[in-house]
């Protein structure tokens, strides 16, 4: 798999290491719905999109679009319930956030979903994490990000001012209460040269 990747200037460590998630920040979004955001949680994480990038088993997907088969303009993977990350900070990074989150969520974080945004026509349309039990009770998404530095954009389901979040290298954000029922989000194509990312987003059990 080709890729150009540029390491971070300020994430140049060889071992992998997990911050303290006290300096984690809450912004409130409105309508019951916020997101919490820790810039650069994640130490050497430059060796960790790497790790990925080359060993994880990325998979192509095709999907219906109104009376077209498109490609899905990014690479997946899954890891379900009771399946192993592939990578021990996974675990580590899965622990971290449910003894964080146990009271507000009450519950675990089970699951992991893998996208790989290979350069910048790759993108993720809006939409909100609907599936399951998403789509009617609250619930949280931890999105732990890997590599080059893409938008993610948050808007209100009923119209509003969009909130704009850059994240890469290490970056955490949880999206929380209500965000996923009503608020939508999506990482944009973009024109600028930019490297690949990889996000890893941990859900509890039924939310997709």
């Amino acid at each position: 798999m080709t890729r150009h990747f540029q390491a971070s200037l300020f994430d140049q460590s060889d071992r992998l290491s997990l911050g303290p998630l006290d300096g984690i920040r809450r912004t409130v979004l409105g309508a019951g719905a916020w997101i919490d955001v820790l810039p650069g949680w994640l130490s050497g994480s430059d060796a960790l999109f790497e790790h990925l990038a080359s060993d994880v088993p990325w998979r192509a997907e095709r999907r219906k679009m109104y009376d077209h088969v498109v490609d899905v303009p990014r690479l997946l993977a899954f890891y379900g319930d009771d399946d192993p990350l592939p990578h021990p900070l996974l675990t580590e990074a899965r622990e971290a956030l449910s003894a964080r989150y146990a009271e507000e969520l009450g519950e675990p974080f089970r699951t992991a979903g893998l996208c790989y945004y290979r350069d910048g026509r790759d993108s993720v349309a809006w939409h909100g994490d609907r599936i399951g039990r998403g789509a009617h009770q609250d619930t949280m998404v931890a999105i732990l990000s890997l590599g080059t530095p893409r938008d993610l954009l948050l808007r209100p389901t009923r119209g509003g001012d969009t909130v704009r979040r850059p994240l890469g290298h290490g970056d955490l954000i949880v999206m929380g209460g209500s965000c996923q029922r009503t608020w939508e989000h999506c990482v944009p194509k973009t024109t600028r040269a930019t490297g690949p990312r990889i996000s890893v987003q941990f859900r509890p059990h039924d939310v997709r």
